[in-house]
């Protein structure tokens, strides 16, 4: 008889849904088939159902926080079943132990992290009985029959274990040496809170924080621009001055001077050139594509993509979603004709039938065998949902990954983009660009809208000639870079070898997944939420304060680079390969870990922190303490105090007669510090402060109480540009 250990309760009940069986508590039985002639349980962890223990297990001495105790390194590590699903540990060693078990079938996600659920259970059962491994990338009932009857042997995939489990006890050593080593220095400089770090986490903080720095250092400065409106033979459009390559002019004075010259002038065509563009289909999706692509078209959060796109799998509707591949094999293409022919019947989509190309099979662009890693790009599978019952987030998700394949057979779409450059009084040189799109092609199925809304253009050539009418001064400011979307996050962790200046590390990182994998990035931008180092309003990701602290402290440590990921990632892609040992690795990163702790205790007396960031930095909630409270002045509404309250600053009295004064931390992108909070309500107005962004606009201001509204409203003043 065979036991099937499956990764999720879901997992396990779908793998038994094609044979005849009988739900028990914890399990189900199967029973005798053609394929299990003997029968066989089905059983299932909790996701991760062990983890690694607790550094006072390992010596009670290291339960205390103290800088004494570090580096924490155990000799050996451990695994133990955590608590709440200990009952679930019991009947699957229940069941590994029954002696009518004669072999284990590993069918835990087809993946690393799968590999090191089961595994680990199997450890800590103690068992030692021969095991096979069920590697399908769908669960439906053809993908379960098949990777039934073409099992892998147990050490196929040992090595991905091994690469698995070194990867979790580097992460406890960094993880638990780093967030004590800076929790414990910061605490002294007066920052009382738990400063988490980790191997991912801490370089992808420190590109957000790069950017938000970036904007806050921004200095805007004005300039003007040149708007003239033509009239050619009855053809109207219009064009920006440019000289030398350069539209933007630095004084108002010159461009109304420009403008002047150029009205009612008779203008002539001198140069059109068009250029025809050809833009194929996109790639089919993996994770980190699909998380970007539903983040900036549904605004969903990284990790709601995720479990939404688990849910699609676990019913069969979907292949495996944490794929990192674009791309599949010649098998899985030349199922696409009967899935496609079942979508064909949809209503949703038969208006994009009959496809313009019947195959992709020979299309190297979507079958290549050899970019097809542990999995194949994320695709619909033949079993097709009623869409009336999945979810609202389900069938946007759902839509987005059939649209993908969709568009796939069809051809590219044709732009062409003209550029016309227009002579003024046979002087002044004004430019225009437009588009016409000559073939729809895939754009049909997808809408992709062009990063430059480029109008269209009348036809125009060269020689013709009119007259210039209405010409124009537009005042524009230069714009600090924007701040990352999670979607762009995503795409940031997985491309994080941008930001490193040594091209041998690059290519490392390119090659493996950048920060994080496609399976652990959601739950990276989560966390680094719910530590508080993140904020994420409308989809846009800001750093708080707290962050700026950490990083700021960490300064150029590796454990803040993306290099570190890098040599990290090339050293376990060969432990999973075979060509590298574990102990090797773990013995660099204790070296890491010491050299960290020595050199941070060393740095920390010269760290230094400005003032707006100390000020706005929010203690986390601890246990067993109460958050010391900053009077910052009298309420304006009622008899109460103003203070910080976490994300604004309010009244003390709102539990008693809810008093509903507040002033916000964060006011058109500047943080509002709690200098400025004082002087507001002691003295009715801020310092000034310079960089509020509001549209497309910047501009300098202070901030004043409307004691009759109550409300804080804005103060220019000549020095501010308005």
């Amino acid at each position: 008889m065979k036991l099937i250990i499956a990764e999720k309760p879901d997992q396990g009940s779908t793998l038994a849904s094609i044979f005849k069986h009988k739900k028990q508590s914890g399990f189900i039985e199967i029973f005798p088939n053609d394929m299990f002639t003997k029968g066989a349980y089905v059983t299932w962890a909790i996701g991760h159902l062990c983890q690694l223990v607790s550094p006072e297990k390992y010596e009670a001495g290291w339960k205390k926080w103290s800088l004494d105790n570090l580096p924490i390194i155990p000799e050996q590590f451990q695994y133990e079943v955590t608590k709440d699903k200990a009952k679930q540990f019991a009947v699957i060693k229940k069941l590994v132990s029954n002696p009518a078990v004669t072999e284990i079938i590993h069918a835990g996600d087809a993946g690393r992290e799968g590999e090191l659920i089961i595994r680990n259970i199997l450890r800590l059962t103690n068992c030692k009985k021969p095991m096979k491994r069920l590697w399908i990338s769908s669960l439906t009932p053809n993908a379960i029959r098949e990777g039934f009857t073409k099992l892998l042997d147990e050490k196929d995939t040992k090595s991905l274990y091994f690469e698995a489990y070194t990867r979790a006890c580097a992460d406890w050593v960094v993880g638990m040496n780093g967030s004590r080593l800076y929790s414990l220095l910061l605490q002294k400089k007066g920052f009382s809170d738990v400063f988490s770090v980790g191997r991912v986490q801490t370089p992808t903080l420190a590109l957000i924080v790069k950017r938000e720095l970036e904007i806050e250092h921004f200095k805007s400065e004005p300039f003007w621009e040149v708007l003239a409106h033509f009239a050619m033979n009855g053809k109207k459009y219009t064009g920006k001055w440019q000289n030398d390559g350069e539209t933007r002019i630095k004084t108002k004075e010159l461009a109304e001077k420009v403008a002047a010259f150029c009205r009612e002038k008779p203008a002539e065509v001198d140069e059109v050139l068009s250029e025809r563009k050809e833009f194929l289909p996109p790639l089919l999706y993996n994770l980190s594509a699909l998380q970007a692509e539903a983040n900036k078209r549904y605004k969903f959060p990284p990790k709601n993509t995720l479990d939404t796109l688990q849910k699609l799998y676990q019913k069969g509707f979907v292949s495996y979603p944490r794929s990192d591949s674009r791309y599949v094999t010649k098998e899985e293409a030349n199922t696409f004709p009967e899935i496609l022919k079942k979508l064909s019947n949809m209503k949703d989509y038969t208006s994009y039938f009959p496809l313009p190309v019947d195959s992709i099979v020979n299309n190297k662009r979507y079958v290549n065998e050899k970019k097809v890693t542990d999995h194949y790009a994320i695709i619909p599978t033949e079993q097709i949902p009623n869409v009336e019952r999945l979810s609202p987030d389900e069938r946007k998700i759902y839509d987005l990954i059939v649209t993908s394949l969709i568009a796939a057979h069809y051809n590219k779409s044709v732009v062409e983009y003209t550029t016309v450059t227009t002579l003024v009084d046979g002087r002044a040189a004004f430019i225009s660009k437009g588009k016409v799109q000559l073939e729809e092609g895939w754009r049909k199925v997808l809408y992709s809208k062009d990063r430059e809304d480029v109008p269209e253009l009348p036809l125009l050539t060269k020689g013709e000639q009119g007259k210039t009418g209405k010409v124009e001064v537009k005042d524009s400011q230069t714009q600090p870079p924007k701040r990352y979307t999670e979607g762009q996050l995503i795409t940031l962790m997985k491309t994080a070898g941008k930001h490193i200046d040594d091209k041998e590390l690059e290519k490392i990182l390119s090659k493996t997944e950048g920060l994080g994998t496609e399976a652990t990035r959601a739950g990276i931008i989560t966390m680094l939420k719910d530590r508080l180092y993140i904020e994420v309003k409308k989809n846009v990701v800001y750093a708080t304060a707290k962050a700026k602290i950490l990083i700021e402290a960490i300064g150029q440590e590796i454990l803040a680079s993306p290099e570190m990921t890098a040599k990290w990632e090339q050293k376990l892609k060969e432990i999973s390969e075979g060509s590298a040992v574990p102990k090797h690795f773990m013995e660099q990163t204790k070296k890491m870990v010491v050299h960290l702790i020595s050199s941070s205790m060393e740095q920390a007396g010269n760290w230094s922190f400005s003032e707006e960031v100390t000020e706005n930095f929010t203690p986390g909630k601890q246990k067993g303490r109460k958050k010391s409270v900053t009077k910052l002045g009298s309420c304006k509404k009622c008899d109460g105090v103003i203070i910080d309250k976490g994300s604004f600053y309010g009244c003390s009295n709102y539990k008693n007669n809810q008093c509903n004064f507040t002033i916000s931390k964060k006011i058109l992108g500047k943080n509002i510090t709690q200098k400025n909070v004082k002087l507001l309500l002691s003295e009715g107005k801020t310092e000034l402060i310079e960089g509020f962004v509001n549209k497309d606009k910047t501009f300098n201001a202070r901030l004043f109480l409307d004691e009759q509204e109550q409300r804080v409203k804005f103060l220019f003043e000549e020095t501010a540009n308005k």
